[in-house]
């Protein structure tokens, strides 16, 4: 398990210490110490893997010899208490091979030490521990004085400071989190203490082999060992003692837990099988633990009580403001800020009217989802004006600075981050009240713990709160998947035209990636000569430049980003287009000075990003600007929004070059071209926001040693890691109930099962076993249609001694996986221009019979609905039921009442005309050919259901049905003359 572990420490005089001696025993070799004329032998210790000393730019090349650098410091030191150097001590993750970890330390000790200037004596230990687990770390001592070509020069007191240690801490975990997710290590470390996660666990901040006593000086070490294990056991008793306390640790991040994070974090926190024995059965029995059953990859998952309370909390209260409703918006305000937005050019489409409608009903929860580059910060700017005009006062708040910043650029809304507003609540300063409008941007990067205590705020105070953001990009850091969960809960509105873009085709790409269907958007850049191989990604970085330059000298007043997944690459790429901007003479003289990251040379004419929210300043973390003029003490720089701000250096230095960033950064961001450089790291969610950022174009570039091929890279930028909730999974739900968590009613479409393994085998077994006599079947394949099948089922329940109805429960919901699994992969064989295969039509078949046998017209009722909405089908087929079954309750609801049915269909296909007119009027054609599609499927119903179309004939004026036909001609073909519909899409009913 990746743990986190950076160590500092001055080697020094006063403590008996000799620089010669400390170097000699962490590399493993043989010194002589000039000073006491004796010989350091280390050269039998075993376990340094690599070991080399790295110099600084301008430093004396022989100093990179270790015994003559040792021994020059020793000498440069006269006092009896001097301090020699500093050592950095950090642990390497274990799920590293050897060559990552060395590369690793490699160039975090470069970034961090040497580019600073210091000599970095580095050291790479991979001991094995007793339990026979790698225990890999690296020792770097560190020179105290500036060097240059003369050699030693004044001592650096800025290297002492307190805050370096810090950065130092904050800047490990950043590399080793950035290189785990590049090599697909399913890991991350937290820099913080315990304390401030709030894990009631003391850090094991001393690690590695057992030092060892050096002779002859009374110079010490540490038995660094015995202390890991001293805290690891202490740890362990807190954990057997109270074992919430590693519950909570694990939950920080994550909602819900397999056996084998429990295990790994068993091992960290525990010394010995003995007691690692001990704490693994406390944690399994501990009263706060609750068993979630198997995940969609057959894990069993688990999470604690907290959480559930914590998601029932974040329910309760959007379950309470979305059925209050005291923010009503005037209509005439609302046509008014309409009226003064299309006089200012802006017209919206008819989805962000639909969403300015829905956000000013007067409900106190407003929920919008929305692709990227959908307009839902214009669609805000108007909400604002009819909320302001109606008395209300709107604050908008986001997880990230640069995102808030871009939400009130976009909409006007005053904005600031979630932590902010917080902190003054803590203060007792800016509370909500109920004339507070609070909007929520890029709302599915917060965590579940921090929207709850937002939610519980508004809902308590009266305030409105409307939720803005994407599910599919950028996932949220700390735990769980609030923002979507609300959602399938409550509904919203969806915006679904993009208008970013200003290619139709590209548009379609970015619904693509909002979809999951990242293939397809790369094949469509790739055939638009979008997207680019390189023999490595050297090459690739190197022909991205190049592309970028041209770019920059063809379109000089266009905006324009360089993107990529890590901070190692923003530095490389930034160097690089620094270097093409010098050449072309376009920067003004170089003015070396120290920021927050390290010695940088800026100019005038040079991008810069700001790092670091400032009030005082008016930029946050993420703000672009172009250099107007540079000094060694200030910088006054102009944004891309068009002020200038001018700062002294001392004052802020959290700044560095801008040309490229990461793509956490670029959330929220517009510009008019983007340059994409691919590494292994990336996922569905980070290649759906870099490749959705432009306007007119985007390039995409990656290096064959990264991916072999296309379809590599295809597979690599589709991964889905979007977040779970514990509430995603049915006894979570149960558990609540039984518990007495929640006061109000669970959601009717979760059933409460309590089955035990052996009897979910059997039942699997005969939901699964369904298979139909085939023409030239071999083997003893039994013929089902069905029948019968209700009644193995409660032979089963008798045998096992369990309630009748819970196991039919139970079946009807593996019956539902099946079903709309088989759904799912007849829709992707469509969707990829291709039928069917004869195997995925037998499968379809063999599963509407298993789930016909244990809910009569459920596979018709699921059907109806899946033609509705497609996402539900893949939803249910991944194990992810809920929203699938109120669906399904509703179609036969439909199904049983004749006059809700007729309802239904006639509001059903008058929404749909009036979409497709909008689309159309706003050149969204697909989206127009979509909405015509379903009507046409709807009339192609009729003819399979005459009682439907008979009480419909008194309702044709509401269906759009003016002329005369013959009294002969059926309802269903007047309705198609009529619309001009022809036939839409079907699962071949």
């Amino acid at each position: 398990m990746a743990i986190y572990h950076l160590h500092v420490k001055v080697i020094g005089r006063k403590a008996g210490s000799s620089a010669v001696a400390s170097a000699a025993y962490r590399s493993a070799s043989r010194m002589r110490d000039q000073r006491i004329d004796r010989v350091q032998d280390f050269s039998s210790k075993r376990g340094v893997v690599h070991s080399e000393v790295m110099l600084p730019d301008g430093a004396p090349e022989h100093l990179s010899d270790r015994e003559r650098l040792w021994n020059d410091v020793e000498a440069f030191e006269v006092r009896k208490d001097a301090q020699l150097a500093r050592e950095v001590e950090f642990s390497i993750p274990r799920e590293m091979t050897q060559a990552q970890g060395i590369e690793l330390a490699r160039d975090f000790v470069q970034a961090e030490f040497v580019d600073q200037g210091m000599i970095a004596d580095l050291n790479v230990h991979w001991d094995i521990g007793e339990d026979g687990m790698p225990k890999p770390h690296a020792h770097v001592m560190l020179t105290m004085r500036s060097v240059d070509e003369n050699g030693f020069g004044p001592k650096v007191r800025d290297w002492n400071r307190t805050e370096m240690v810090e950065r130092w801490r904050e800047r490990w975990a950043e590399h080793v989190n950035e290189r785990l997710a590049e090599l697909d290590i399913d890991a991350r470390i937290d820099h913080r203490s315990l304390e401030a996660q709030g894990i009631g666990l003391e850090p094991q901040s001393q690690i590695g082999a057992p030092a060892q006593r050096i002779e002859g000086e009374g110079i010490e070490a540490a038995d660094r060992a015995d202390m890991h294990r001293e805290i690891a056991r202490n740890n362990g008793a807190r954990i057997i003692a109270d074992p919430s306390v590693a519950l909570d640790a694990i939950t920080h991040q994550q909602s819900t837990f397999t056996r084998r994070d429990m295990a790994m974090f068993a091992h960290r926190h525990s010394d010995g099988i003995e007691q690692f024995n001990e704490v693994m059965g406390a944690m399994r029995n501990a009263p706060d633990l609750v068993e979630l059953g198997q995940d969609g990859r057959g894990e069993d998952r688990f999470t604690t009580r907290d959480m559930i309370e914590t998601e029932q909390r974040l329910h309760r209260a959007a379950e309470m403001m979305a059925e209050r409703e005291r923010h009503e918006v005037n209509e005439a305000d609302r046509e008014a800020a309409l009226a003064r937005a299309e006089q200012r050019g802006l017209v919206l489409s008819g989805e962000q009217t639909d969403a300015l409608s829905h956000v000013t009903d007067g409900r106190d929860l407003g929920i919008v989802v929305g692709y990227a580059g959908t307009g839902k910060s214009a669609m805000l700017g108007v909400a604002r004006e009819a909320w302001e005009a109606s008395g209300y006062e709107v604050r908008g708040v986001a997880l990230s600075g640069i995102a808030a910043e871009n939400l009130e650029s976009g909409s006007g809304i005053a904005s600031r981050t979630i932590a902010s507003m917080e902190h003054g609540w803590k203060q007792g300063r800016d509370m909500l009240t109920a004339r507070d409008v609070l909007v929520i941007d890029e709302a599915g990067m917060v965590g579940t713990r921090q929207l709850e205590r937002v939610l519980s705020h508004a809902q308590a105070a009266g305030a409105k709160v409307v939720l803005v953001g994407d599910p599919q990009q950028l996932q949220s850091i700390e735990a769980g998947a609030a923002f979507r969960s609300i959602h399938d809960r409550h509904g919203g509105v969806e915006i679904h035209e993009v208008r970013r873009q200003r290619e139709d085709w590209q548009r379609d790409a970015t619904r693509d990636l909002a979809t999951g269907r990242t293939g397809n958007a790369i094949h469509t850049y790739d055939a638009h000569d979008m997207v680019h191989e390189a023999a490595s990604r050297e090459q690739a970085r190197d022909e991205l430049i190049d592309r970028w330059d041209r770019d920059r000298q063809a379109s000089p007043d266009a905006s324009r980003i360089i993107l990529t997944h890590t901070n190692a690459e923003v530095r490389e790429l930034n160097e690089a287009a620094r270097d093409r901007m010098r050449h072309a003479g376009d920067l003004g003289e170089d003015v070396r000075v120290t920021v927050e990251r390290g010695d940088r040379s800026f100019s005038a004419g040079d991008r810069v990003m700001f790092l670091q929210n400032e009030r005082s300043l008016g930029v946050k973390n993420g703000t672009l600007g172009t250099i107007e003029q540079v000094s060694a003490q200030s910088m006054t720089v102009q944004t891309d929004d068009g002020r200038s701000i001018a700062f002294d250096l001392k004052d802020y230095d959290r700044i560095d070059h801008g040309y490229a960033a990461t793509i956490h950064k670029a959330q929220g961001m517009t510009v008019d071209r983007t340059h994409v450089l691919a590494t292994p790291g990336m996922d569905a969610h980070g290649s759906y926001v870099a490749l959705s950022r432009h306007r007119d174009g985007m390039d995409l570039h990656y290096g064959s040693d990264d991916f072999a091929g296309q379809d590599k890279l295809i597979n690599t930028l589709s991964r889905d890691r979007a977040k779970d909730m514990a509430t995603d999974y049915e006894p979570a739900q149960s558990y609540a109930e039984r518990r007495g968590i929640t006061a109000h009613a669970r959601d009717a479409a979760v059933e409460q099962i309590r089955v035990p393994s052996n009897a979910v085998d059997r039942i699997g077994d005969i939901i699964f076993s369904v298979r139909e006599l085939r023409d030239g079947a071999e083997g003893p394949e039994r013929e089902t249609t069905g029948r019968g099948i209700k009644q193995e089922i409660e032979a089963v329940a008798r045998d096992a001694g369990i309630d009748s109805e819970d196991a039919l429960r139970h079946a009807r919901r593996m019956a539902l996986i099946r079903h709309a699994h088989a759904v799912g992969q007849v829709f992707n064989a469509e969707d990829a221009g291709s039928k069917a295969s004869p195997a995925q039509w037998d499968e379809l078949v063999d599963s509407r019979k298993a789930f016909d046998g244990v809910r009569p017209f459920g596979w018709q009722d699921a059907e109806a609905a899946y033609a509705k909405d497609e996402s539900l089908a893949h939803e249910a087929g991944s194990g992810k039921v809920n929203r699938a079954i109120r669906a399904l309750q509703l179609e036969t609801e439909i199904r049983t009442s004749p006059e809700r049915r007729a309802d239904r269909f006639v509001e059903r296909f008058r929404e749909l005309k009036q979409t497709g007119e909008r689309q159309y009027a706003a050149g969204d054609y697909s989206g127009y050919r979509s909405a015509r599609a379903e009507m046409g499927n709807m009339v192609a119903g009729l003819e399979r259901d005459p009682q439907m179309e008979s009480l419909l004939e008194g309702r044709k004026k509401q269906l759009g049905i003016s002329m005369d036909f013959d009294s002969g001609m059926r309802l269903g073909r007047q309705l198609a003359l009529s619309h001009g519909l022809g036939r839409g899409r079907s699962i071949g009913l």
